[in-house]
């Protein structure tokens, strides 16, 4: 019993220590989107559609490791055309990105984590289509950033893991998006 008391009095002060030298940071985000619908449906062409997104994290940094949760509503879809016609597929997502941060040499860091989706619309020329989207999209995050004082620049690559297509007899689809942002750290707490 004396063994298993002085391990978990260790793993509480070893846990205070970490956070006591942590910071936390509130901000806001924003930026593009260069989205496609990764899919090989026959005679139609899919392309990138530029979108954007918006949103806000918290930043939990211990020494060089951060987690920052996010939550972002992100336009993304894909631009297809037909020999005989073209149009859009407009999606929009609830996006929820937990990321671990590395941080390489001052502000500059790597990224990497999942992200979970909630559709919020879809729409195709103009007609809404969110009965034959699933409800909810599994990513992969991957990027890398710079923190410069206030401000947060980050370049991801958002990867589709989960199928998106949700009508009977449709092709595999999935999300593919590569976003570029801006942020700014409104609040910060500790070191």
């Amino acid at each position: 019993m004396r063994k298993i008391t002085l391990v978990v009095l260790f793993v509480m002060l070893t846990t205070a220590a970490a956070w006591a030298q942590a910071s936390v940071s509130l901000g806001v985000k924003g930026g593009l989107n260069f989205a496609n619908i990764n899919t090989s449906t026959l005679g139609t062409a899919y392309n990138s559609r530029t979108g954007y997104h918006a949103g806000a994290f918290v930043n939990i940094k211990l020494t060089k490791l951060a987690i920052q949760p996010e939550l972002i509503y992100s336009v993304q879809g894909s631009d297809i055309s037909t020999a005989t016609s073209s149009q859009s597929i407009d999606l929009a997502y609830v996006n929820i990105p937990i990321l671990l941060k590395f941080y390489l040499v001052g502000g500059l860091n790597l990224q990497a984590g999942p992200q979970f989706g909630f559709l919020a619309s879809a729409t195709q020329g103009g007609t809404d289509i969110k009965s034959l989207v699933k409800g909810s999209d599994t990513s992969v995050a991957l990027g890398a950033g710079f923190d410069i004082s206030k401000f947060v620049i980050d370049a991801r690559y958002n990867l589709g893991l989960s199928e998106i297509n949700d009508a009977a007899g449709s092709s595999a689809a999935k999300n593919q998006v590569f976003q570029l942002s801006v942020g700014f750290k409104l609040f910060k707490f500790g070191n």
